[in-house]
């Protein structure tokens, strides 16, 4: 019998691909946008964040399957949004944080204090300037990358050095070595050499041209269902998801969000945790 593990699958081959076409897309313009959208408050009241359970291989049903949420770029719009979501279903997860977005505003820096508080949230590095967004030139210069994200380490106290490339999905563990462009890996290895644990994504939800969410909490039920049923996921049972906190400023995509995490709680399929569990990412890298 065919498992199906966030809902009924109707063409295997099908979501197989579009999963992969998705979780390996770069999103080139995710700090660049016009401010279009008022930022909406969730407005309902919601329990206080509980620390979630640390649970190693062993302590997770071997029919269950392992859900790493991850926002980039904040703070930003939306990040307080986010919080109360992840509060109301007492979610883990982790915010790849951008350097000089902690110091853009008072808000900003709020909402900073707001997640090194929260304890269902882990810190992570995103770069400090978010290579201006102007990623080619970016990663012409491997040895200015690394200075990025040690700026960023130092002045935001991310010491445990996990970190993720802005506008570039790569991957650099001991057991992962993954670039999406070629241009990017001298970069990408020099991040790898200064002891960086470099974290891509399997699956995003990607925005709209509003820059809110775009499509369905169904539709990623399904490519969350595919990527698993196909192995598309860069370890066996563990599904690195990427969305940003930004595209949280709208009632439909704040809903649509809670949904999607509702849904995959209550189908008793999956578990949650923050990308410091990630299998191997702790080995000393070689």
């Amino acid at each position: 019998m065919r498992k199906i593990f966030a809902g009924k699958s109707t063409n295997k081959t099908f979501l197989g691909m579009f999963a992969l076409m998705s979780a390996t897309s770069v999103l080139l313009n995710s700090c660049n946008f016009k401010n279009d959208v008022n930022e909406t408050t969730y407005s309902q009241e919601n329990p206080p964040a509980k620390p979630a359970p640390v649970m190693d291989d062993e302590s997770v049903d071997p029919d269950k399957r392992v859900i790493y949420l991850t926002f980039d770029d904040g703070p930003n719009q939306g990040t307080e949004n986010l919080l109360k979501i992840l509060n109301k279903r007492n979610v883990s997860a982790t915010a790849f944080l951008v350097g000089k977005h902690a110091y853009g505003s008072t808000k900003q820096k709020n909402d900073l204090e707001l997640l090194k508080k929260n304890p269902l949230i882990e810190l992570a590095n995103h770069s400090f300037t978010h290579a201006h967004n102007k990623y080619t030139d970016f990663y012409k210069n491997a040895d200015a990358v690394v200075r990025d994200f040690d700026i960023a380490k130092d002045s935001l106290k991310l010491y445990d050095k996990i970190a993720r490339t802005p506008g570039r999905n790569i991957w650099r563990l001991n057991n992962i070595n993954v670039t999406d462009l070629k241009s990017t890996t001298a970069a990408a290895d020099g991040l790898k050499k200064a002891g960086y644990k470099v974290i891509g994504w399997d699956l995003e939800w990607r925005p709209s041209q509003r820059m809110t969410l775009k499509g369905s909490h169904e539709a990623m039920l399904k490519k969350v269902d595919s990527i698993f049923l196909n192995d598309l996921e860069k370890t066996s049972r563990h599904l690195v998801f990427l969305t940003h906190d930004q595209y949280l400023r709208d009632t439909d995509s704040i809903n649509e969000l809670d949904l999607f995490i509702e849904k995959l709680q209550k189908s008793n399929k999956f578990v949650f945790r923050k990308i410091s569990q990630y299998p191997k990412i702790n080995e000393v890298l070689n």
